[in-house]
């Protein structure tokens, strides 16, 4: 790890005037992925700028939205009784991630900005287009029993490792940026990137910018929810597999439905094609399969990842039964 300068702020606007200094220069919250690619020399910022004394720890009903800072805890987040009772589906995906120890010190803000734990990008003697542009990608071809099958490009293969940002994309979030001129919201969906021809593009996050708080709409999908995460062993692992499902059911139809998959795609991956076939349908087997047939279309396997085919629709009609026999 080389040497760095450290700066410690006390608000959004200072943060951002630092910022405005240095491009290059990082926010550090709690560090947990940023401290890693720091010491494996993925990424070597000359200068940190700590944010955790700025005020946006704050987790609230407003209006019709409800609000979460983006230095809330992981912890805080999941264990929130509003959050609990209006979000489960969110408190799901973040008890499944990391160990207690991590998300006691992981914040909202850095779930979303963590990068992909794909084993090229953080060897630094292999190819990788996403730490070293142009260089090519060892997955392709290369150990890939973990990466995406869908929106890929010949550039990258790599996976978005949160589960927090799969149920977050399946709850029609809003992020909140600021910069210096003002705030501007994105829809969560729309945060992160495909690879394309920049995979070293995680986010549409501008180099001046910083995440402010998320604003999930309220929604009536709580009684009916659940986060499936398939993994290699029951902790500590990053989902070979994930489905996010929430429904809402009414007259013994399902008036609503989200879906989201993780550890598919280099981005959390929304299934409209699926929600938009269920709605208005009984929620039963039969509907369950052929949304999850639906889901499928463009995936694509690159050898050994070649089981996600099969487990991920496996997986979007365990997850809807699951969620749908939830009273």
């Amino acid at each position: 790890m080389i040497n760095f300068q450290y700066l410690r702020t006390t608000s959004a606007k200072s943060a951002l005037a630092l910022l405005q200094k240095d491009k290059n220069a990082k926010f550090i919250a709690g560090g947990t992925n940023l401290i890693d690619l720091m010491k494996r020399g993925v990424t070597s910022p000359e200068k940190l700028i700590d944010i955790n004394h700025v005020p946006l720890r704050q987790i609230e009903l407003v209006g019709h939205n409800i609000i979460i800072g983006a230095l809330a805890s992981n912890t805080n987040v999941a264990e929130n009784k509003l959050i609990k009772e209006k979000l489960p589906l969110l408190a799901m995906a973040l008890n499944a991630g990391a160990s207690a120890q991590l998300r006691n010190v992981a914040t909202v803000g850095g779930n979303m900005m963590q990068r992909t734990r794909c084993g090229y990008f953080y060897d630094t003697e292999m190819p990788c287009n996403k730490r070293e542009p142009g260089s090519g990608c060892g997955a392709i071809g290369g150990f890939n029993r973990m990466h995406a099958i869908f929106g890929t490009s010949d550039k990258c293969i790599a996976v978005h490792p949160s589960d927090m940002c799969v149920a977050l994309t399946a709850l029609d979030a809003v992020v909140v940026i600021a910069n210096a001129k003002g705030e501007r919201k994105l829809l969560f969906k729309d945060f992160h990137r495909l690879p394309g021809d920049t995979p070293q593009l995680d986010n549409n996050l501008k180099a001046d910018e910083m995440i402010i708080r998320l604003e999930i709409p309220a929604n009536n999908l709580a009684a009916h929810s659940h986060y499936l995460k398939v993994r290699d062993r029951a902790s500590y692992a990053f989902a070979l597999v994930s489905v996010a499902a929430a429904v809402e059911i009414s007259d013994n139809k399902i008036k609503d439905v989200r879906l989201a998959m993780g550890g598919v795609a280099h981005k959390p991956w929304r299934l409209t094609a699926s929600e938009d076939f269920l709605k208005g349908k009984e929620a039963n087997a039969q509907n369950f399969e052929q949304a999850a047939s639906l889901a499928m279309s463009g995936a694509k396997g690159f050898g050994e990842n070649d089981f996600k085919l099969a487990m991920s629709p496996n997986s979007i009609i365990e997850a809807l039964n699951l969620a749908t026999a939830k009273v």
